[in-house]
């Protein structure tokens, strides 16, 4: 005659001896479902609030122009360094390049006025400029106004931030009449100042013209001396590698290309070194709340052996035992690993506001927090299941 086979419990069964531990227990399971939460709460916290200041910093490096490279002449034979005048619009022509514009040398002194010795140009350059010079190197005006197409015709400028600091002429009052400068033993009226300029100290120290008056005023031959230009940042090392033969075909080693700024390396590192200790965080954070799931599990099964010899020797098989207090430790991490995702998105979301940081949460942290909680609850629930399952009935229930 053949031994009956034990049944088979269906899902719902083994959720609600699962779950039987946890109500009969709730202090304890409370304790543990927060000691997982605190521990997936980190993980969300370490990589959503360093993401967020991660995407302030980059925000700010980009302003300083991680994504603009400046093509310049290089002299020779003594030769005034220029580049062709048609070299604005070809480089405009290269597909990731998003602007383009350029100031030419015109190579005149500027003084405060004709009683100012007429070799004395304050160290000061005097640069035609297109129009459109301000949003590709990032500049603003401080006050007054930029060139527009009408002033650029006149002779009119606008000073660099050192410049009109060493012309004296640091303010434009609405209610006085606009300055002016000697350029080339003609006066030009201030229309404008700029502020400092981080990504290109040349133009602090220079008085912009207006191209076409600097053709008029100052014989100014129409050669750009530096050209800026902005690209998409993941092509910027294949725009620099085109631009001498786009700016100057026929001699393309007279044409230098500056490289990528310091800012797009410090920015490179930045993420690198971000990524690696979010990974840190993270694991040590899943490994606190395994530990503490652990922990609790083996405890009750030390404290139920009496519960799990009775159930042996009612017929539980090991298996039965085995998937009790698997799903127990599941249904525990779970818990906390909810919780935990809830509580640090919402310690990231204050935090970032409070910082005035763009939000940053990275979507696989949030979706790691339930599977992570999820795999850590089957391993931290292995040995002390295997253990129940392991205990005779006659071992348990003496020991309980």
């Amino acid at each position: 005659m053949s031994r009956p086979r034990p049944a088979r419990l269906a899902p719902l069964d083994l959720l609600g001896l699962g779950l039987m531990g946890v109500r009969t227990r709730p202090a304890r399971a409370i304790l543990s479902g927060l000691g997982i939460a605190i521990g997936i709460a980190t993980m969300i916290v370490v990589t959503g609030i360093p993401a967020s200041s991660q995407a302030a910093l980059l925000q700010q490096l980009t302003a300083l122009g991680t994504n603009t490279l400046q093509a310049m002449a290089v002299p020779e034979d003594g030769r005034p360094a220029q580049l062709p005048e048609e070299a604005v619009s070809m480089v405009r022509r290269i597909r990731p390049v998003t602007a383009a514009s350029a100031v030419g040398n015109t190579h005149t002194l500027v003084r405060r006025s004709d009683r100012i010795d007429p070799d004395d140009g304050s160290g000061l350059t005097v640069l035609a400029t297109q129009l459109d010079l301000l949003p590709v190197i990032n500049a603003r005006i401080r006050v007054g106004t930029w060139l527009n197409p009408a002033t650029a015709q006149f002779p009119t400028v606008v000073l660099g931030s050192v410049a009109a600091t060493r012309l004296g002429i640091t303010d434009l009052p609405p209610d006085q009449a606009r300055p002016q400068v000697m350029i080339a033993n003609r006066r030009f009226t201030v229309v404008g100042i700029l502020t400092t300029t981080d990504l290109s100290p040349d133009i602090d120290r220079s008085v912009l013209v207006g191209w076409e008056a600097a053709r008029t005023e100052l014989r100014f031959d129409g050669h750009p001396t530096v050209i800026y230009l902005k690209c998409a940042e993941s092509e910027i090392d294949a725009v620099r590698g085109v631009l001498p033969e786009t700016v100057s075909p026929e001699r393309p080693g007279r044409v230098m290309i500056t490289r990528p700024s310091d800012a797009l390396a410090a920015k490179q590192a930045t993420e690198n070194s971000f990524s690696v200790l979010f990974l840190a965080l993270a694991a040590v954070a899943l490994i606190v709340g395994g530990i503490g799931v652990a922990n609790t599990m083996v405890v009750s099964v030390l404290e139920r052996r009496g519960e799990i010899g009775l159930r042996r020797a009612l017929g539980a098989t090991r298996g039965q035992i085995r998937g009790q207090f698997l799903t127990e430790s599941v249904v525990l991490a779970t818990a906390g690993g909810l919780a935990g995702t809830a509580l640090g998105l919402l310690a990231t979301i204050g935090y970032a506001t409070w910082q005035g940081w763009p939000l940053v949460v990275p979507a696989q942290s949030a979706g790691a927090g339930v599977v992570g909680a999820i795999v850590v609850g089957v391993l931290a629930g292995l040995y002390p299941c295997v253990r129940a399952s392991r205990l005779t009935p006659t071992q348990a229930l003496a020991a309980g």
